[in-house]
């Protein structure tokens, strides 16, 4: 007779029925566990050491620290960075140290997500790694130059993963297919699709295979086409972290790719990173910033229409405003480039930041009263507009016994062209007047 209040055991995830059990199985990394790779060596050389896997989610992280404690006969502790405390980390060594002291069995202690621990909880670690009591494999998706203590991150190799290729999601979509999905027949469509909202991540792939198995039943369906994947699933943002490495390599990409007057390029990281989630207010603040820096004085309409894209975007929102962004990206992208502003402005802070404090010069004052003109502020100041081209050839307005620093120097290319020439006209009038002095 059925127990009616029996604990129901439910179904692993398809994830977790799949996950690799041997090296050969990992499907993807290739650059790590192939024949003379290095982890296929550190393996077969039998020899242990602490590592930091880096990588975005659903590449093999977890599943490389379990077979490196399944190759190496190590017991496994996992800790998640997110929901793990320091009296996690202190019931993991206390067990690390029964199984040395009692077992004569080494310990791989993996910390899931590692970046999330803050410092303390990172140094925690480290006299326990330096004795050799555990191995320590930390699991990061961040750059972990940035999130990870330097002590800790120079006790451990760090291996770089990589999202799978969509030859390696196909691997992973066929084997399983075979195993979970029995009877179910997909259409090239359908396949492909799948493969395109995985984005590289493996765990993504199955957990959508499931779905679709779900789909299928419930539609009592045996062929899945293109109609039904996109009529079962929601559309699932592209890998992308607010604020984390992901989101720094997108806007790096995107302005190297407007800086590099490619305006296809230009135009696909701005949709990449709208369709990941970035609030299109920071890409409209970076724009302007692209303006300024890339753009400048070759084009002083770059800044304006920059401007005018943002402020138009606030007022007519997502997704309408979203085109005014693409058209300012467009249009810096293909427009001629200078970054004399930029190196001209840095210049002078350097410059400025290490020169003393000097006076105004007396000439340059203004002497609104008696008194200061009586002192000689504004005293033989030359108004530009009454001399010859509205220019005062051969005057000073730097701080007196300061010699004239060239911070900026125009580029020949667009507006900035013109603007050259025309410096380049004052300063001989300059060299002339004070020859004639």
């Amino acid at each position: 007779m059925t127990d009616l209040f029996a604990a129901a055991v439910p179904d692993s995830p398809l994830a977790e029925r799949l996950r690799p059990q041997t090296l050969d199985e990992v499907i993807g990394q290739s650059h790590l566990l192939g024949s003379g790779k290095p982890l296929r060596l550190a393996f077969e050389s039998r020899k242990l050491h602490s590592m930091i896997l880096w990588g975005p989610p659903g590449v093999g992280k977890t599943t490389i620290a379990r077979l490196t404690a399944q190759a190496f006969d190590a017991d496994f502790i996992a800790l998640s960075a997110v929901l793990s405390g320091v009296k996690d980390i202190r019931e993991a060594i206390d067990r690390a140290q029964i199984n040395l002291q009692q077992f004569g069995r080494h310990t791989i202690l993996f910390v899931d997500e590692v970046h999330r621990f803050n410092k303390a909880q990172q140094d925690a670690f480290l006299p326990f790694v330096e004795q050799g009591l555990v191995t320590f494999i930390g699991a990061t998706t961040e750059n972990p130059s940035f999130e990870v203590n330097s002590a800790l991150l120079s006790r451990a190799q760090v291996y770089v993963l990589q999202a799978l290729t969509e030859p390696e999601l196909e691997q992973l979509f066929e084997r399983a297919a075979g195993v979970a999905l029995p009877g179910l027949t997909f259409d090239d469509a359908a396949k492909s699709l799948l493969v395109g909202y995985a984005d590289g991540d493996a765990r993504r792939m199955l957990n959508l295979l499931e779905q679709m198995k779900t789909a299928a039943e419930t539609g009592k369906v045996t062929h899945i086409d293109e109609a039904l994947v996109k009529n079962a699933l929601a559309r699932s943002g592209r890998r992308f972290d607010k604020g984390g490495e992901e989101f720094y390599d997108q806007i790096s990409a995107l302005h190297k790719s407007v800086r590099g007057s490619d305006p296809d390029a230009a135009l696909y990281w701005l949709v990449r990173m709208l369709d990941g989630g970035a609030d299109p207010r920071y890409l409209g603040r970076r724009i302007i910033r692209m303006a300024s820096e890339d753009v400048g004085l070759a084009d002083p309409r770059a800044l304006r229409l920059a401007l005018d894209a943002v402020e138009t975007y606030e007022r007519l929102g997502s997704p309408e405003g979203e085109l005014t962004l693409a058209q300012a990206v467009l249009y810096m992208a293909c427009v001629p480039k200078s970054n004399a502003a930029y190196v001209a402005y840095n210049n002078a802070r350097a410059f400025v930041k290490n020169d003393k404090s000097r006076p105004v010069p007396l000439h340059l004052r203004n002497s609104p009263t008696k008194l200061m003109k009586e002192l000689g502020y504004g005293h033989a100041y030359r108004y530009a507009h009454d001399e010859p081209e509205a220019y005062a050839a051969g005057e000073s307005y730097f701080p007196d016994e300061m010699q004239s620093v060239e911070f900026y120097r125009p580029t020949p290319r667009g507006l900035e062209g013109k603007i050259g020439e025309r410096l380049a006209h004052l300063r001989e009038l300059d060299r002339k007047a004070k020859k004639e002095k």
